[in-house]
């Protein structure tokens, strides 16, 4: 049973929504890359981070009682050579923020890589703000980077409460930071590849595998498990890993998924995998909508009868039962053949949710129901 105000979903809509959702999954599965099925082992980025100070905003930084910023302001100003108490210093056209960037895979001294800035303080704005020079470090403590520049929020707002168009407390300045130290890796000489899958599945780790060995001739790719998979190096290219692995990597692979339809509860969003199947079941779905409406009426009082004119509250309640159909499903029914199916009876995306988790409860569904 639902309550609503008038407003329906009608079955066009609907329509066109499934077919918004559902329609890449009538054609065929293509093949990918295998560079987008895995990733190396060892080969990965590095999270740097620091902390900084964005001067140069109209008045719109961290306000006086905000004693962290003061202190970092003093702080800088002595290592300046320019004596200050914390007294002296206004700190309205100052905020602290916190700089975060990622480190690429094999990236070198003097490349530069993009930066985050987001207020800690009472800051309104940081618009028109430049970050002063920060240190950004790994976990180890060292520092590998440092940031320095303008920012760029893309935004438009009034700082002092009035409308935003985006948020005006985190901006990205590209390329807002110097590499000055590298993370050790080295590809040349090894004698042995790790693969592992974004998404871990055996019969994806096989195929992988089998295209690998049947380009290279020999069979030098094999599956470890679910996600991994080993990869040996020829000796006559231990010195070319690099070349070695931009020819493995753009070989293409159908990949495979288990059935699993993915449901919102929130937003009433269905995705439904590709290889959902369902055996010989019949759907009956009905709707209880009950329409609650209120108005005001003036009751008048008679004449000379010394009474007051009084607002009164009318409540009408509308309820309608919509009509029940009965659908059969055959076995072994396609993603196309379901959604016609249940189309048919003009089910919206949310009683769409509970015909699922009914069929699921039926054992007639072949797929993992995952509600998020």
């Amino acid at each position: 049973m639902k309550q609503t105000t008038g407003t329906r979903i009608y079955p066009s809509i609907f329509t066109a929504m499934i077919f918004l959702l559902f329609w890449g999954f009538f054609s065929e599965a293509s093949a990918v890359r295998i560079k987008e099925l895995v990733a190396i082992k060892g080969v990965r980025e590095n999270q740097l981070i620091g902390y900084g100070l964005i001067v140069g905003l109209n008045g719109t930084g961290d306000k006086s009682g905000s004693e962290f910023t003061v202190q970092s302001l003093a702080n800088m100003m002595e290592r300046m050579g320019i004596h200050v108490t914390k007294n002296q210093l206004n700190v309205k056209n100052v905020a602290a923020v916190m700089v975060t960037a990622q480190l690429p895979p094999f990236a070198r001294v003097g490349s530069r890589i993009d930066i985050m800035v987001s207020s800690v303080g009472d800051a309104k704005s940081l618009a028109g703000g430049t970050l002063l020079l920060t240190p950004l470090r790994g976990v180890d403590g060292k520092v590998y980077a440092l940031a320095q520049g303008a920012l760029a929020l893309g935004g438009i707002g009034d700082a002092g409460g009035g409308a935003t168009k985006n948020h005006l407390l985190a901006a990205r300045v590209a390329g807002g930071a110097s590499i000055e130290k590298e993370v050790p890796m080295q590809l040349n000489g090894k004698k042995e590849l790790v693969f592992t899958l974004f998404n871990p599945d055996f019969t994806t780790a096989l195929r992988i595998a089998d295209t690998i060995n049947q380009s290279l001739g020999e069979k030098l790719a094999f599956t470890m498990d679910s996600g991994t998979l080993a990869l040996n190096i020829p000796q006559d290219m231990s010195k070319h890993v690099a070349s070695y692995i931009g020819r493995i990597e753009n070989l293409e692979v159908v990949p495979d998924t288990i059935a699993k339809i993915v449901v919102n509860e929130k937003t009433g969003t269905i995705v439904i995998g590709e290889n959902v199947r369902i055996s010989t079941v019949a759907v009956s779905h009905g709707n209880l909508s009950i329409t609650i409406k209120e108005h005001e009426s003036v009751s008048q009082p008679q004449p000379l009868s010394q009474g007051e004119t009084v607002t009164l509250k009318e409540t009408s309640i509308e309820i309608k039962e919509d009509e029940s159909k009965v659908i059969l499903v055959p076995e072994a029914a396609t993603i196309g053949e379901l959604v016609r199916a249940l189309n048919a009876i003009g089910v919206t995306p949310r009683d769409l949710i509970s015909i699922f988790q009914s069929i699921k409860a039926s054992g007639a569904l072949q797929a993992d129901l995952v509600i998020i």
